[in-house]
C-alpha cells in the first residue's frame, strides 16, 4: 500500500512502516518512563530537573511516533491507546531501555550509549522519503544532541572521578554492552524500508557510534568491553520480565479506569 505522506514513486508496506514507527516510539516511551523514575531521587537538584527534562523530550518523541503509527495502521488507535492498551509482546522497544533504572552511573551510561546511536540515526532520518518521519527526526535531533552532550559529560566525570564512581560506571558499561548490538539489527521489514529510502541502514552509522563511544570512554578512563554475544528479541516482541513490570505501573490508571476523561 501507499502511505499518503511518502513520495508517490515509493511503495512501502503499511505494516512495515507501522512497525518502524512503533519501534521508534516504544523505545522513546520506555526510556522516558525509566528517566521519570528519577524524579525526586537524583543526587543533586539540578540533575533532578535535568533528568526530568530528558524524559519529557523522549515522551514528546514517543507521542509523535505513536500518533503516526496509529495513522499508518488506520484502525483508529491513537497515541494513548498504543501506549496504554498493549501488552509486552506487542512492544518493539530496544531491550536496553526496559532494564531497571539502576544507580545514577547506570542511568548515565545507558543514556550515553543510546544517545550516541540515536543522534546519527535521527540525522539520517531527516533525509527520509517519508515526510513525517523526517519532520519528527528533525525536531528530535536537536534534543538528542543535548542528551548526548549531557550524558557523555557525566560518563567522563564519573569515570575519571573517585575509585567508587569509576567502578560503578565501568560495571554499568559491562552490563549494558551486550545490549548495544541490537541497535544495529534489521529484519526483512526494515530492509525493505531501507531500500525504499524510508529508513536508514543502521550499519551506516556504526563507525560514527564507535568513534563517539571510543572518544568518551578514553576521556573517562574506562575500558571498552570485548564484543561477543549480544542480546536480541525486540523486533519480534521478545522482552525481559522487566517490561511487563514497567507496563503494569505505567498503564495502571488506564487499565483501572478505561476510557476515563479527566
Amino acid at each position: 500500500m501507499m502511505a499518503a505522506n511518502i513520495d508517490e514513486t515509493v511503495k512501502v508496506d503499511r505494516e512495515a512502516l507501522f512497525q518502524l514507527a512503533l519501534r521508534l516510539g516504544d523505545t522513546s516511551l520506555i526510556l522516558g518512563h525509566r528517566l521519570s523514575e528519577w524524579a525526586g531521587h537524583a543526587p543533586i537538584l539540578d540533575e533532578d530537573i535535568a533528568l526530568s527534562n530528558l524524559g519529557l523530550d523522549l515522551i514528546g518523541q514517543a507521542r509523535s511516533f505513536l500518533t503516526y503509527a496509529g495513522e499508518v495502521e488506520g484502525r483508529g488507535r491513537d497515541e494513548d491507546t498504543l501506549a496504554y492498551l498493549r501488552n509486552a509482546p506487542e512492544y518493539r522497544n530496544l531491550l536496553m531501555v526496559e532494564l531497571p533504572r539502576g544507580d545514577f552511573a547506570f542511568t548515565m551510561m545507558r543514556q550515553f550509549l543510546f544517545s550516541a546511536f540515536q543522534l546519527p540515526l535521527y540525522q539520517k532520518l531527516m533525509q527520509s522519503r517519508d515526510k513525517t518521519l523526517a519532520a519528527i527526526s528533525a525536531k528530535a535531533e536537536k534534543e538528542m544532541a543535548y542528551h548526548l552532550r549531557h550524558s557523555s559529560q557525566w560518563v567522563v566525570r564519573l569515570g575519571d572521578g573517585t575509585e567508587e564512581s569509576h567502578q560503578r560506571v565501568q560495571n554499568a558499561l559491562n552490563t549494558l554492552w551486550t545490549y548495544t548490538g541490537e541497535m544495529f539489527e534489521t529484519d526483512a521489514s526494515l530492509k525493505a524500508l531501507i531500500e525504499a529510502g524510508v529508513y536508514c541502514d543502521p550499519a551506516s552509522i556504526r563507525d560514527i557510534w564507535n568513534k563517539t563511544i571510543n572518544d568518551v570512554l578514553e576521556q573517562a578512563t574506562l575500558t571498552r568491553p570485548e564484543t561477543g554475544w549480544m542480546q536480541s528479541g525486540s523486533l519480534s516482541g521478545r522482552h525481559s520480565e522487566h517490561l511487563s513490570h514497567l507496563l503494569a505501573e505505567m498503564q495502571s490508571v488506564q487499565r483501572a479506569y478505561p476510557g476515563l476523561k479527566w
